[in-house]
């Protein structure tokens, strides 16, 4: 899932101007996205998608079922910051 969330985010036009390649080197149930505290607010706010607020995310909770959602939401949050 690590692998389709990056690809995913990169091939949306979710960089950003970020680098989303930490996901990768990341191992465990966890990874820090990268996002700022009101960028995690904003994807529980206007998306429903729940991680810490220093943006640890849950890579259990990420499915080949959400993961587009998932990405799709961080594009939404990290292009209005």
């Amino acid at each position: 899932m690590r692998v389709k969330l990056r690809s995913t985010l990169e091939e949306s036009g979710g960089s950003g101007g970020r680098n989303w390649g930490h996901i990768m080197d990341q191992i465990g149930m966890f990874a820090y996205s990268g996002l700022a505290k009101s960028e995690v607010e904003a994807l529980r706010d206007n998306h429903s998608i729940y991680c810490t607020l220093d943006g640890r995310i849950s890579m259990a909770g990420v499915t080949s079922g959400n993961v587009n959602y998932i990405a799709d939401a961080i594009y939404d949050v990290v292009s209005k910051t």
